[in-house]
């Protein structure tokens, strides 16, 4: 069922990763039946996100989001997040989704954050705060805050991060909300075979490949 979350809350899945210890590109791997990153968008849609933007790797299609291409993923997460504000700061692809006052992210390696997650933490928000889905008792994403202050955890963000450092500099801004589901991401191989519902053959030639 879908959700009915503000159109102005924009959902975005950092999707570019070139997953060095997986031995390919995480967003392409199927886990469970379906692509990682298809996974990401569904929960996104599925919690009422209207606007959806998919920083990914060149070649890389994603139906239902808006692709932005990272041309240079080596830099690490913090230059997909940067590409994911550009575009949220841009012109909206509908009218409805015009004006944009908080940034949803979403990283593709976390199959187990679903759309009651997502709904969860995007109802939770409020302005000049930043909701955090809290998974027992472990911190977890989505990550909602304000195009502003994304832009001040970029500034404090090594090359491969996002919102850690900010919200360790920030935690009286931080409202965790406590939602269902599992937060640990795909980092290997194994990782996949482990995964509810995978088979051997699931991950594609990655999961095949030394990590």
């Amino acid at each position: 069922m879908t959700g009915h979350a503000p159109a102005r809350i924009v959902a975005a899945v950092l999707a570019a990763g070139g997953g060095s210890r997986m031995g390919a590109p995480k967003a392409e791997l199927v886990v469970a039946g379906a692509r990682l990153v298809d996974r990401a968008v569904a929960a996104a849609r599925d919690a009422g996100c209207r606007w959806i933007i998919a920083v990914v790797r060149d070649g890389t299609a994603v139906p239902g989001a808006d692709v932005v291409v990272n041309p240079d993923p080596g830099r690490g997460q913090r230059s997909s997040l940067t590409l994911a504000l550009d575009r949220a700061r841009g012109p909206a692809p509908t009218a409805d989704t015009a004006g944009v006052n908080a940034v949803a992210v979403l990283l593709v390696d976390t199959p187990g954050i679903g759309a009651d997650a997502v709904r969860a933490v995007l109802a939770a928000w409020r302005p000049g705060r930043v909701a955090v889905g809290r998974y027992g008792g472990r911190r977890g994403h989505p990550i909602v805050m304000a195009p502003r202050l994304w832009r001040e955890a970029i500034a404090l963000a090594g090359a491969d991060e996002g919102a850690r450092r900010f919200l360790a500099a920030h935690p009286d801004l931080v409202d965790e909300v406590p939602v269902p589901g599992d937060p640990a991401d795909l980092d290997t191989p194994e990782d996949v075979r482990r995964w509810p519902g995978s088979r051997p053959s699931a991950a594609g030639t990655a999961a095949d490949a030394p990590s």
